[in-house]
């Protein structure tokens, strides 16, 4: 992981996605945020959007998080969130819309590293995207949950190691070694 080229990716830690299933991943995804902005190194919150006759409702009949509170952040991220490099509001599972996909471009970023809800769909086709636009994806799994429960997260988890490579998979006192290790770091001259 080259955290000196990398970004945090906070996918949907919204109050819609929070539940007795995913709460855990709550206060694990605020500690990486801390450590990342101690670190002074980007971070990148996504903020999903539902809409009247969306996929979602055709196909899955699924209404939720069209308006606040289910599209507001948890309650312990909304300053993190109001800090962030950017937020990218999306009405799809990944990060990549077209103004994401500028900025990591512009950026510079080669390494995304994903934490957030829901592993399975938006986390997975987030990071599966990275792999193919040629970045380093890398996914936090204890800092990752699905509001649908911890099978649905392991299952994500699984496809994950197909999709982008199991050496992708960290957790998240791999990454705090690696943010420790970057600050630490002493500037060549």
């Amino acid at each position: 992981m080259d955290i000196g080229s990398a970004a945090l990716v906070v996918i949907d830690m919204q109050n819609g996605f929070v539940n007795h299933h995913s709460r855990h991943a709550v206060p694990a995804v605020s500690d990486l945020v801390a450590r990342w902005y101690a670190a002074d190194r980007p971070v990148i919150f996504t903020r999903y959007f539902n809409y009247p006759d969306s996929p979602y409702e055709r196909f899955f009949q699924w209404h939720r998080l069209q308006e606040p509170p289910e599209t507001d952040f948890a309650s312990e991220l909304v300053e993190a969130a109001a800090h962030a490099y950017r937020v990218i509001d999306k009405t799809g599972y990944t990060l990549f819309t077209p103004e994401s996909t500028d900025l990591i471009r512009q950026a510079g970023w080669t390494d995304l590293v994903f934490c957030g809800i829901a592993t399975e769909s938006c986390v997975l086709k987030s990071a599966a995207d990275a792999f193919e636009h040629g970045y380093a994806p890398w996914i936090i799994t204890d800092a990752c949950a699905s509001d649908a429960g911890p099978d649905v997260h392991d299952a994500g988890l699984l496809v994950a190691r197909r999709l982008i490579g199991t050496g992708q998979l960290v957790t998240s006192e791999y990454v705090m070694g690696q943010l420790t290790a970057y600050a630490g770091t002493p500037v060549l001259e």
